[in-house]
């Protein structure tokens, strides 16, 4: 299969464009979360269990786009810390559950004044609208159902 000059540019690429502009992201929200000592990724493990109470850890990896084993080793730090308890689950003990700690709520009602610092100087910088409409168009992007183990194909990042 012959590919056209453009197709061969690397310029082209949307899995390297999301991840480059995913990597800018990172380090502009893990700057701004510095203070409290925490990472982006750990800020949201924080908020979603906030928000939705206990869950699976499967639930969780789902609810981030995260493999379990991903997840599994952000988790340490902040179980290490005492900011999320793990515990057996409630309606299958096989399971296991991610509870936010009072600590862990009190670190993240911290780090929350971060992150709208962030979120602000992100809107300033690209637009509130914009930025709405990127939230959007990269939830749909989060939402695509995963290739097929055949048809998946490496891409340039």
């Amino acid at each position: 299969m012959r590919l056209s000059p453009r197709e061969r540019d690397p310029e082209a690429c949307n899995c390297l464009a999301l991840r480059q502009a995913a990597r800018r992201a990172t380090q502009l929200y893990d700057q701004a979360l510095a203070p409290t000592g925490l990472r982006t990724t750990q800020f949201s493990i924080l908020s979603k269990l906030s928000n939705h109470g206990a869950m699976t850890i499967q639930a969780l990896a789902d609810d981030l786009v995260l493999d379990r084993t991903t997840l599994g080793r952000t988790m340490l730090p902040l179980e290490r810390d005492g900011l999320v308890a793990i515990r057996a689950g409630a309606s299958d003990r096989r399971s296991k559950e991610l509870r936010l700690t009072r600590a862990g709520a009190a670190r993240l009602g911290r780090a929350l004044a971060c992150w709208r610092a962030a979120q602000a100087d992100f809107e300033r910088a690209f637009g509130r609208a914009r930025a709405a409409e990127l939230r959007a168009t990269l939830a749909d992007v989060a939402a695509l159902d995963e290739p097929a183990d055949d048809t998946a194909q490496g891409g340039t990042s």
